[in-house]
């Protein structure tokens, strides 16, 4: 996967993170409004578990009610952090809930820094952390869930879509801001539903900008898998993250954008993407 390492780098190292991107229509969401109280904190109800696959064995935090139809939230280059964390605890309070699973995909280590999450991304074996995914769908399906699906945000984006190829037990995905390497997965072989959400000012290139949007629904297109590609204007990359502490890492990297317009709309569509296909808790 050293493609979306070598993207992510590029991306960061930039000092511009805007581009001029064509605009896409945004409908209004405001019955799906994202409070700020509603993030997690250290003390939101995560239970760890250890999920064992071949010959080896890894961490996941699970949240949400048991027998509840279940979601594996994939982290962003940072690791598992509060941000995934405060998107987990938010996704299974959505409707009648979900049971959401963090796995962790670096194995204890978090990023505290560009310079560090760099390092972390160089080195995921990412062929490991979709086997990774596929036994942390199968722990929940074990473990009370009828249907799972996946999402994840930026690295972890990637490696959703990347699931909904190659992970036949994945019932739906949604995926935001990243897209994979074909040597990781093609997705025009897609088995599993795709939703998919990109800020149009992100500034990946061939990773999460609107080329690589584009580009991501023609191969759903001849997939023949259900599929939407959504393009949110005026948003740059990981315009999902809200927290004051999120907030404060994007602006110094030059992120600035706030528009919870667009981030309730994303809810909006994920809520019912997810809801279409796992059904109702």
């Amino acid at each position: 996967m050293a493609t979306a390492q070598l993207l992510l780098r590029r991306a960061f190292s930039s000092s511009s993170f805007s581009s001029p991107l064509r605009r896409s229509p945004l409908r209004s969401a405001a019955c799906f409004i994202v409070p700020r109280a509603a993030m997690a904190s250290s003390t939101a109800p995560f239970h760890k578990v250890q999920i064992q696959r071949e010959d080896t064995t890894f961490d996941a935090y699970v949240v949400g009610k048991e027998n509840a139809p279940g979601i594996v939230v994939l982290q962003e280059w940072w690791g598992v952090d509060y941000e995934i964390k405060n998107h987990a605890v938010h996704i299974s309070q959505i409707g009648e809930g979900y049971r959401a699973l963090i796995p962790d995909l670096y194995r204890g280590k978090v990023a505290l820094d560009v310079a560090e999450a760099q390092h972390l991304i160089e080195g995921l074996d990412w062929q490991g952390a979709v086997k990774d995914i596929q036994a942390s769908v199968e722990w929940l399906k074990a473990n009370g869930s009828p249907k799972v699906g996946v999402t994840g945000y930026c690295m972890g984006g990637a490696l959703s879509i990347a699931s909904g190829v190659l992970v036949p037990e994945v019932d739906a995905v949604v995926a935001f801001y990243g897209t994979p390497s074909s040597e990781l997965a093609d997705a025009s072989k897609a088995q599993a539903p795709i939703q998919a959400h990109f800020g149009e000012l992100d500034s990946f290139v061939g990773f999460a900008d609107v080329t690589a949007a584009k580009s991501l629904e023609e191969k759903l297109k001849s997939s023949g898998v259900p599929y939407e590609v959504h393009i949110y204007p005026g948003c740059s990359h990981a315009f999902m993250n809200i927290s004051p502490e999120a907030l404060k890492r994007r602006k110094k990297m030059g992120l600035t954008d706030e528009n919870q317009g667009a981030i309730n709309l994303a809810w909006s569509r994920f809520s019912t993407w997810m809801g279409r296909f796992l059904g109702s808790a």
